[in-house]
């Protein structure tokens, strides 16, 4: 009887315990779950003129895991660009290149600020250009998109199929 009162009491007393804020905490992160997972996908680099930043580019790999032994679905990003310089807005231009593993993207689609897929993407502003990009499947879990500018140099981004924390055996 004793240690029933014990449990009872216990069990009273953890569930008291929990406060009406972390049930909202925990609310709120599960609302905003895939906003979470994709900005575990996404990449920035900055291209910097006189140490001042003319163009941010971040990156969010759409990847979904699936277990098939050959899966040769295509790589695709939604590539956001923010630029200083007015002249260059896109990627249409020579200014600007944009490779995944040395491959040009199969398809360059832009997006407008009202577009759904944007809603769970990281760092979206309104001064920024965004675009849906399509690249070549590529064979390897691990694989850097590179972001190049005549005036202002090159920035890398490294994506893995696989999760970030786990090591490649090139890093042993």
């Amino acid at each position: 009887m004793v240690k029933l009162s014990i449990s009872l009491i216990t069990i009273v007393l953890l569930l008291g315990c929990t406060s009406k804020k972390e049930k909202d905490l925990m609310q709120v992160y599960n609302e905003k779950s895939n906003y979470h997972k994709q900005l575990q996908k996404t990449e920035k680099t900055q291209l910097y003129k006189n140490g001042v930043t003319q163009v941010m580019l971040t990156a969010t790999y759409l990847f979904t895991q699936n277990f098939k032994k050959k899966d040769a679905r295509d790589e695709v990003f939604i590539v956001g660009l923010h630029l200083e310089d007015e002249s260059y807005k896109t990627f249409n231009t020579a200014e600007y290149n944009l490779t995944l593993n040395g491959n040009m993207p199969k398809e360059v689609k832009i997006l407008s600020l009202n577009d759904e897929r944007l809603k769970d993407i990281p760092f979206v502003t309104e001064s920024g250009n965004y675009y849906f990009i399509t690249f070549p499947h590529v064979k390897s879990k691990d694989f850097m998109l590179l972001f190049e500018s005549e005036s202002y140099g090159k920035g890398e981004l490294h994506f893995s199929k696989r999760a970030k924390y786990v090591l490649s055996k090139e890093a042993f």
